[in-house]
Parts: structure tokens; C-alpha cells; sequence
């Protein structure tokens, strides 16, 4: 791309600046291109916050507003980045040393690909759009990733010319490193040719696109381009591995059934309790560890991390590992005096402290796993449509919000009294409660904010209850 010294010049010196503020009253000059410019300095800004590694380096070309809305964030990126690595890595010795080919079908900004490829030993971008290509092989100079093809090509018939993988061959990565006719350390301009471009992939990534023609967004897999399910056999032939990041708002359950027994893994991902994206890993012939059977589910927001496994129907898997943890729980909670009573959510006894699952775990619906995992604090649903519990001791690593129970009332006046005495301005949020949360504020004629929150919800009796409660420190 050609760009002037002086508009890189005026980049720099503004970067800081108010975007709005530098298109009515900068100086105007021949030499600088304005609106690139202010679209540069405007990514630049919002990189600092989602990509600041990108932001650390000089001479990163940004794509409009839109698009850096949707592209990836640093996390989400680096997070796919390791579950790549691991599974090229399984079966090898020297997890540290990059090996294997890369292939992203559907290169886009070049986020995902740029934090994944580094894993590698090579990697292939692969993007219909020359515009897109451009701005990939000048970024991808700029970050310093030295190993990668550029392919201006459509996803599709670029797959058509990837040799099949070598049946057999248990070395994660091997077959890709064989010599192929990719200059060493070099990335190459935009081209059409592919057969060269790799040999056999290691692992494919795609990130099919969400919009229909006419700009409307979708959500199942079979309206996404490329179409995954009617690529699946073929990308199965071309690499040891394929992963496909869709939309969080697509069913799991579904997409597991849709895509068949060759699912490995999914990826449930959320960071600052926004559910981001979901992943599937898929393989032709193998597990993606010996673990053990089934589907591996992982659900994760930021450091907090829930590892299981399902079967086929999407339902649970009692390894015998959690078994046992799961009896070792209930050892320690009758040690540790914790009992039912305790933690009665109808009231007999108030319970003392309330957890809201995070929206990784909400999505995934594995609430009685949480049960089990957390037995010897006593954590117990409260009812089986809240997806809210409550325990009797304090759980320090819960993965969701914990809070501190000041009271649990019912819905009569004086009760009502009572357990709201000081407070004018809660948090409500309600929870399987025949009243919505404007309703239930203007009857409780409390004003929005403050400390204090109010879960509305029915307990597994069928009482209506408001649990009041603060953060947990």
C-alpha cells in the first residue's frame, strides 16, 4: 500500500488527538490523505484498549470503525491462539518450538491469525477481498510475523487444492513439516496460487461470516459463508485438525449434533462476563487428548476456567476423576459441618452467601455440574430455573459474581419493610419472577445503582422471594 511520509507523519503526531475535533480543523495539505488518516488515528485509540500489542507497534494499518468493532479482541485472540498450540503440541516433546502449517480460510483483519500463527512453523492467509490481502501483508511486515503467505483466493476453492492429509500419522505436525515450495522467511503478496502456498495443514481456522446478503445478521451454521457443514468432510481430509469460531448466540447443542461425531472440543468464550464467541474443534480420527471419552467443554471468562466433558447428548459425563473429587467434596463437607439446613432456599434458614454464574456458564446450562463441584460448600441451585445458588460458606474462586446475603423476604409489605429499612437505590435483576425488572423497581420504589442488589426469583417450592444482598468482598 502506498501511503505518504507525511501522512504517517500526521498520524503520528495526532494519534492523541480528538478524531472529530482533527477533521473539522486540521490544516489541509496536498500531501497528506486526511481520511485515512483520521480513520488510522481513530483505530489506533480503540487498538489501545483491544489490541494493545498491535497499538505497540508502528505502522499497523487499521480497518474502519465497524470493523474494528467486530474483529477480535488481544484476549479472545491469544486465547485461541493457546488452544491451537496445544493441540498441535499434544503428541510432541518440544511444545516450545513452533511447528505445523496454519491455514485461516477467512483471513479478514488478520487478528486471529496473527496471534495464532505464531504457534507455527507457517502459516497461509486466505481472503477473497484484495483490499483486506493488502492490509494483512503490510500488518503482518509490521508485527514482525516473517513465516506467512498472503493468498488473495476464495476459501473454498483454495481448500479444492490442499492435498489430503496423511492418514495415520500420529505426530501432531509432522506431515507439515515437510519441505514445501513456501520461500523461508518471507511473506509473499497477494497471489492465486495454492498449491505451493503450503503442504498439508496442521490445522485450519475458520471465522465464516455472520451477514446474509442483504446485510442481515445470521446465526446458524448453515447460513454462514463459507458453509462448515457442507465443507466439513473436505477440510477433515486436509488437516489433522479444524477449528471454527461462530457466533455465541448459535445453539451448542445443535451445532455438536449438526457437525456430527467429529467434534473434539468446544469453547464456550466470554471475557468481562460478555459471552464472545464460541469454538469448535474438530478432528477426523482422534481425540484431542487422552483424557478420556466425549466432548471436551471448556467454558471461560477471563481466568476463570470450567473443564468437563459430554457425551454425544450433550449431557454430562461422570469420569471416574470427578467421582471421586465429588466424594472427596462430601468428606469435607460433613467435616466441615456444613449441612442441608444450612442452606435452605426457602427460608428456614437463610443461607449466606448467593452466586450468579458467569455467562460462559450460563450459556453451557451445566448447573448441576456446579452442584457437584462445589458439594462441600453446600452450593445448591435455587430453584430450577433461577441458574442462581446459594452456599453456607464462601466459595473464594466461584466462576461467576459472588455477594453476601443481608436478607431473603418474601413479597407481603412488612416483610418487604424490613428487609429493604435504609435502602433507596438497588441493583435488580430478576430471575424466573412473574414481574419484570421496571415493574418490580416502581413497586419497591427504589432508584437505580448503589450497593445493594435485589435477585428476584422462585425458589424450587414455587415461593417468590427477593434475596438482598451486597458484593462479597
Amino acid at each position: 500500500m502506498r501511503i505518504s511520509a507525511q501522512t504517517w507523519e500526521f498520524i503520528r503526531e495526532h494519534r492523541n488527538g480528538d478524531v472529530r475535533d482533527l477533521a473539522l480543523h486540521a490544516h489541509r495539505d496536498d500531501e497528506v490523505d486526511l481520511p485515512f488518516a483520521l480513520d488510522q488515528i481513530d483505530g489506533w485509540q480503540r487498538a489501545r484498549t483491544k489490541l494493545p500489542e498491535w497499538a505497540a507497534h508502528d505502522g499497523v494499518i487499521y480497518p474502519p470503525h465497524i470493523s474494528m468493532e467486530q474483529c477480535s479482541s488481544q484476549s479472545t485472540a491469544q486465547y485461541k491462539a493457546g488452544v491451537a498450540a496445544r493441540l498441535v503440541n499434544a503428541q510432541t516433546e518440544t511444545a516450545s518450538v513452533p511447528r505445523g502449517t496454519l491455514v485461516d480460510l477467512t483471513g479478514g483483519f488478520g487478528v486471529d491469525f496473527s496471534y495464532m500463527v505464531s504457534g507455527f512453523r507457517r502459516g497461509v492467509y486466505v481472503e477473497r477481498q484484495p483490499h483486506l490481502c493488502e492490509i494483512a501483508e503490510h500488518n503482518m511486515r509490521a508485527l514482525g510475523l516473517d513465516h506467512v503467505t498472503v493468498v488473495n483466493g476464495n476459501a473454498e476453492e483454495y481448500l479444492t487444492e490442499l492435498p489430503d492429509r496423511a492418514v495415520g500419522d500420529t505426530k501432531s505436525g509432522s506431515a507439515s513439516d515437510k519441505t514445501d515450495g513456501t520461500a523461508n522467511g518471507s511473506v509473499s503478496g497477494p497471489t492465486n496460487e495454492t498449491t505451493n502456498a503450503s503442504s498439508e495443514p496442521t490445522l485450519i481456522f475458520l471465522d465464516p461470516a455472520r451477514r446474509d446478503a442483504h446485510g442481515a445478521r445470521t446465526y446458524a451454521i448453515a447460513d454462514c459463508t463459507p458453509d462448515v457443514l457442507a465443507l466439513k468432510e473436505s477440510l477433515l481430509a486436509k488437516a489433522d485438525w479444524v477449528m471454527v469460531k461462530l457466533s455465541p448466540m448459535l445453539d451448542w447443542r445443535k451445532t455438536v449434533a449438526d457437525l456430527g461425531d467429529c467434534v473434539r472440543e468446544v469453547h464456550i468464550v466470554s471475557t468481562g462476563n460478555e459471552c464472545k464467541e464460541l469454538l469448535v474443534v474438530m478432528s477426523g480420527d482422534r481425540p484431542s487428548d487422552n483424557t478420556g471419552t466425549g466432548i471436551r467443554m471448556v467454558c471461560v471468562n477471563d481466568s476463570d476456567v470450567l473443564d468437563y466433558r459430554i457425551g454425544a447428548d450433550g449431557q454430562v459425563l461422570e469420569t471416574a476423576d470427578a467421582a471421586a473429587d465429588r466424594n472427596d467434596d462430601d468428606d469435607r463437607n460433613t467435616d466441615s459441618g456444613n449441612t442441608d439446613g444450612r442452606n435452605d432456599n426457602d427460608g428456614n434458614t437463610e443461607p449466606a452467601y448467593l452466586y450468579e454464574p458467569n455467562a460462559s456458564i450460563m450459556k453451557a446450562g451445566c448447573f448441576d455440574l456446579l452442584e457437584r463441584r462445589y458439594a462441600r460448600h453446600g452450593l445448591r441451585q435455587i430453584g430450577p430455573n433461577s441458574h442462581l445458588f446459594t452456599s453456607g460458606s464462601m466459595i473464594e474462586r466461584f466462576p461467576g459474581r459472588a455477594f453476601e446475603i443481608d436478607a431473603v423476604t418474601g413479597m407481603g409489605k412488612k416483610e418487604l419493610k424490613t428487609a429493604l429499612s435504609g435502602i433507596t437505590r438497588a441493583n435488580i435483576a430478576v430471575r424466573n419472577f412473574p414481574m419484570p425488572v421496571a415493574a418490580l423497581r416502581k413497586k419497591l420504589k427504589l432508584k437505580d445503582g448503589g450497593d445493594a442488589y435485589i435477585f428476584a426469583t422462585t425458589t424450587a417450592r414455587g415461593r417468590h422471594v427477593l434475596m438482598v444482598a451486597r458484593k462479597a468482598q
